[in-house]
């Protein structure tokens, strides 16, 4: 048989002599450690400023941003579970020294006064990694994007092409009601001029509507279906276009938003649960990394990431004062309009084009309009049997960003015939071909520099750097959503998760 069994004491009644000291209870080199040692340097002038002063005093907005980073930092993201665990968790409490914000107080803080200026204090951090060696922002720097689901509805969509057909089956409608009622009353309407599209606005069609009532007023044989159309027409139709304006406005040349949350825009999640890239209003979040860490952070309404490098750079600069040696990012990209941004800037462009990888597997197709030969001092190309293909103009292209490209279009001399022509093209007549030699001359830049020992390396510890720290955030600490609505709100967040990914890395 064993021995007598002995249980440790256990009375949580019993007080004791002395009250815990709560300093004690937080062990050396912990995370919220280190929280408070950082936040205790940073200066929160910024977030002073946004203070009227005046009225019922305030919580520091120190002990508030300590709050709010170790939350993050701790996956605690709801304003709701973090009063809780500011009234609960020795943690917490130790770093509030006992204050308890409530959630509104919280949620207050995080969306009005630390709106437009958590970049400054997030600046500052980084700049603290930059003395202690762990950083350099001269040297080069990891980008790349994703996208975070909107707080948004899913199910709210606006869709700039539906306004315009909208708009067009209005107006087409008016006109049919124009044309009828000068068919049995012209007299009353010789006057008027039929409304333009440049004028479908609630005003005008409000005019045009009561000019055609006021026409058709005292005629007997007007269609049952046209004086329906008109009263519909008259109650719904300038309410429908002020609408249809306001949503214009918000959509600022965009193709969508979430009528819930208007910043957001709907795009393609890859990491949707059914796996079929699912429309959804979101945000798209790039990071510029270097050591897994984050050194500058940007929120964009388009989807397609080399739109986004222009302002992100100029959001690198502006917070530093200074600009990286160089940026390393994959295929998305490399664009004519970002490796002429990078030059004109002297940052070297260690970024793919889209066909980067397949030249480096398979080589330059034979007959592709890269692998034509182009003689610049008399500006022809030669075709693959070696005849001339002669300049015959210039043109312009306009990406959706804006950007401007050049383009110089070639026509062979005579296909007819060529051994060559069924694999070289199909259309009837001589070849003819557009380049864009901004572009040429880029990617060529871009493919040597790809491939020297610098290149390589980089290429290799790119995926290394920056999609470790998205996979961080979105799947370790489960950051897959916002909770706020609107994009000065939800960069808030995005700082925040920043602020709080580079304590936890810096601790570790």
């Amino acid at each position: 048989m064993g021995g007598k069994i002995v249980f440790k004491e256990y009375d949580p009644d019993q007080l004791t002599f002395l009250p815990y000291k709560l300093e004690e209870l937080v062990p050396t080199g912990h995370p919220v450690r280190i929280v408070k040692q950082v936040v205790d340097t940073v200066d929160v002038k910024p977030i002073n400023r946004k203070y009227k002063g005046g009225g019922a005093s305030s919580f520091h907005p120190r002990l508030m941003l300590k709050l709010l980073v170790y939350g993050y930092l701790t996956n605690t993201y709801s304003s709701r579970k973090l009063e809780e665990q500011a009234a609960q968790n020795v943690h917490f409490m130790w770093l509030l020294g006992m204050k308890k914000p409530d959630h509104n107080t919280i949620n207050r803080f995080r969306s009005e006064k630390l709106s437009g200026v958590l970049k400054q204090i997030f600046s500052q951090i980084v700049l603290l990694l930059e003395q202690e060696g762990i950083v350099s922002l001269k040297e080069a720097v990891f980008t790349d994007g994703t996208k975070i689901e909107s707080a948004a509805n899913k199910y709210t969509f606006v869709w700039g092409k539906n306004i315009k057909a909208n708009k067009d089956k209005m107006k087409a409608q008016l006109d049919e009601l124009w044309g009828y009622a000068q068919s049995i009353a012209a007299e009353e309407l010789k006057d008027t001029a039929p409304l333009e599209y440049s004028e479908i606005n609630p005003e005008k069609v409000k005019e045009t509507i009561s000019k055609i009532n006021a026409a058709l007023d005292d005629k007997e044989d007007v269609d049952k279906k046209v004086k329906q159309k008109l009263n519909y027409a008259k109650k719904h139709w300038p309410e429908s276009l002020a609408r249809y304006d306001e949503q214009e406005k918000l959509l600022a040349g965009r193709n969508s938003m979430s009528k819930t949350d208007p910043d957001a825009t709907f795009m393609r999640m890859k990491e949707d649960h059914m796996l079929n890239g699912q429309l959804k209003p979101a945000y798209n979040l790039q990071i510029s990394t270097q050591e897994q860490f984050i050194l500058n952070y940007t929120l964009h309404q388009t989807s397609t990431d080399y739109q986004t490098l222009s302002s992100h750079i100029e959001q690198y600069q502006a917070l530093y004062k200074d600009l990286p040696k160089a940026i390393v990012a994959d295929a998305g990209y490399g664009s004519d309009e970002n490796y002429g941004v990078l030059a004109r800037k002297g940052i070297e462009a260690y970024i793919k084009y889209n066909t980067f990888d397949k030249e480096q597997k398979d080589g330059i197709k034979a007959f592709s309009n890269d692998s034509l030969h182009y003689n610049e001092a008399e500006n022809y190309l030669v075709c693959p049997i070696g005849q001339w293909m002669a300049h015959i103009g210039n043109g312009q292209r306009v990406t959706s960003s804006g950007f401007v490209q050049l383009i110089s279009r070639y026509r062979a001399q005579n296909c007819e015939g060529c051994p060559m022509r069924g694999v070289c093209h199909t259309t009837q007549g001589n070849r003819v071909v557009e380049i864009n030699h901004s572009l040429r001359q880029h990617k060529q830049a871009a493919k040597e520099r790809l491939n020297t020992e610098q290149g390589i390396n980089l290429r290799k510890r790119r995926p290394a750097d920056v999609e470790p720290v998205f996979a961080q955030l979105k799947h370790n600490h489960g950051f897959r959503r916002f909770l706020l609505k609107g994009m000065s709100k939800a960069e808030v967040e995005i700082g925040l998760l920043s602020i709080a990914h580079n304590l936890r890395k810096w601790k570790t």
